[in-house]
């Protein structure tokens, strides 16, 4: 073969072999998702959608440059554990952890993979981040109450419930470790409204429904579960168990009104999601979570379900009904 041949033909199988080279797909970005749900809950998955589909218009599509991983422990604190260990082992690039307890296993677990946590309760104090302006570790995101809820809730149901000397909190300490911080923020905000605050731990539904049934037999009292996944997970029975009592309840999320609650009033959690999308996409971006400041809540929702409190027998101002996001009737 002449050399002039030869050359050509290197010239040749080079210029065939370059473009597979450079088509070779690229590796998409693993984020893990773990709430301190199970699957089957409704607002969750609500949730987890604006979360998905706001990273889609931001350029992150499933199935092409994003993948995602699911955990789905409920509330149970050893399968949040375990489900935290198994995420880390696939070494994501990003771990979105809705509530408390699935935050504090995934960052026990590293110091290294970003984490934006959603809905959570003083993050400082349960050692999530050094400070709300900068968080300093490896994780930030969204708080989801603030003291002054406290006050905003109980003045809500005494323009309602007129009488109202007890304010009844039920929690489960597993989805709700900053049980604490809340109650204390309560008692803090109460002496205005001359309001006694009854906590109760409960460990699961029959718990729950013992003490709000013992709630029952006390006049002038109203339910306020405490926020956390363990109450979400169970709207429609936390629902009908204050209203199988003829308790009037208030809580944070809207389906609880929806499902016969007497009233909700809590930040806009889609908008959190949302937001925490904007979070994971400056990340998956190359930004550190330690230099992104936490979030409070900005938009926040009043809904009032009017056929409850008719059975009640409860009268609902017409200034407050006026002032609501939402009224059911």
């Amino acid at each position: 073969m002449r050399r002039r041949d030869f050359i050509a033909g290197i010239v040749v199988s080079t210029a065939v072999t370059r473009p597979a080279r450079a088509q070779r797909p690229i590796e998409p970005r693993r984020v893990g998702v773990l709430p301190n749900y199970t699957e089957d809950g409704q607002d969750i998955q609500n949730w987890l959608a604006i979360f998905r589909d706001t990273l889609g218009t931001l350029g992150w599509i499933e199935g092409q440059n994003i993948k995602f991983d699911y955990r789905w422990p409920g509330a149970n604190a050893a399968l949040i554990e375990q489900a935290a260990k198994e995420l880390v082992a696939l070494h994501p690039d990003l771990i979105l952890t809705p509530g408390s307890p699935s935050t504090a296993f995934v960052l026990k677990q590293t110091s290294s993979i970003p984490v934006v946590f959603v809905n959570i309760v003083d993050p400082v104090g349960q050692g999530f981040v050094a400070s709300l302006s900068r968080p300093g570790r490896n994780a930030t995101g969204f708080v989801n109450l603030e003291p002054s809820m406290a006050a905003k809730w109980i003045g809500l149901l005494k323009e309602i419930v007129t009488t109202l000397t007890r304010v009844a909190i039920p929690f489960n300490l597993v989805s709700a470790p900053y049980a604490d911080f809340f109650l204390n923020v309560f008692r803090s905000s109460i002496p205005k409204f001359g309001v006694e605050v009854i906590p109760g731990s409960v460990a699961d539904m029959a718990e729950l429904e013992n003490f709000v049934a013992a709630q029952a037999r006390e006049p002038n009292t109203a339910i306020i579960p405490m926020p956390s996944g363990f109450s979400t997970g169970h709207t429609g029975e936390l629902a009908a168990i204050t209203a199988r009592y003829r308790l009037p309840a208030l809580y944070s999320v809207r389906s609880f009104a929806a499902a016969g609650g007497l009233m909700t009033y809590g930040p806009d959690y889609s908008d959190n999601y949302r937001q925490a999308a904007t979070f994971a996409d400056r990340i998956l971006k190359g930004e550190k979570p330690s230099e992104i400041p936490i979030q409070f809540p900005t938009k926040f929702n009043l809904v009032i379900n009017l056929k409850t409190a008719k059975s009640l027998g409860l009268t609902v101002p017409l200034s407050l009904q006026a002032s609501a996001d939402e009224v059911i009737e």
